[in-house]
């Protein structure tokens, strides 16, 4: 299984009360590649994302996360996932955050100093984590997220709130992580992200409505920046999922007028 792809959704339907979330997607995710979810908030990324980690109640459907049902015991030590709020102790140093985590996995002697250094934290090991900047402290999160070097890292939203370099910094620590084989999953509601992604997956109002790269994006909506891609997008599936019924008998008609 290890050229399968990453993650495989077939039919997945989720119910939260009497809404209907997801009816019945599919979605496919190749190893070794940045995956973009993009989309507003509401439009289901979040829920996706904890259905591939496992954490999510499904009415139906699969979802296989390297060759293992999603959430099972095999997969504890083989996908991370980020939330979007930071998952640290603010009143431990970033050492004893990330020295708790690694115990927890028993991870190898070294995980510890290997991601300080991969994310560049070395100079703030021993501060606390309340002390910290925003930027700093999504590092941190990222940190937790490589200890015992997991072959799936699922992000939710990791970019919000930074300012646009500490935002370009991260993404070159994406790229270097699928550069090494890692895959990646990343979420954003900032569309000018999907052209950093391997494969952009456009949501709204909990369905699919683009799955592509970045030059395809652009070339099929006939447009020149990922806003105006979307929004071209927005448009078609809205006139083919929005698109008010047109009452046939008299009394549709009747009823329609009432």
């Amino acid at each position: 299984m290890t050229n399968g792809p990453a993650v495989e959704i077939s039919g997945l339907c989720v119910r939260r009360g009497t809404t209907q979330v997801f009816d019945g997607i599919d979605l496919t995710i190749p190893r070794g590649e940045i995956t973009g979810l993009l989309g507003p908030s509401g439009c289901g990324k979040t829920t996706l994302m904890r259905a591939i980690v496992g954490v999510q109640q499904i009415a139906s459907g699969t979802v296989t996360v390297l060759g293992e049902p999603g959430g099972s015991r095999p997969l504890r030590h083989r996908v991370a996932y980020g939330t979007q709020g930071a998952a640290v102790y603010s009143d431990l140093t970033v050492r004893q955050n990330l020295s708790y985590l690694a115990a927890v996995l028993k991870a190898p002697k070294g995980d510890v100093d290997r991601v300080i250094d991969e994310v560049g934290l070395g100079s703030q090991s021993r501060q606390l984590v309340g002390s910290l900047s925003g930027g700093q402290t999504t590092r941190i999160s990222l940190a937790m997220a490589l200890i015992g070097s997991p072959e799936l890292i699922v992000l939710d939203e990791p970019t919000v709130g930074l300012d646009p370099v500490l935002r370009v910094e991260l993404w070159d620590l994406f790229r270097g992580l699928a550069a090494s084989g890692v895959t990646m999953i990343v979420s954003s509601h900032v569309m000018d992200e999907a052209l950093r992604c391997d494969r952009p997956v456009l949501m709204r109002s909990g369905r699919i409505i683009a799955d592509t790269d970045p030059a395809s994006l652009l070339a099929d909506t006939g447009t020149s920046d990922p806003d105006a891609a979307f929004l071209t997008l927005i448009e078609r599936d809205s006139r083919a999922h929005d698109a008010p019924t047109v009452p046939r008998t008299r009394r549709e008609r009747r009823e329609a007028a009432e």
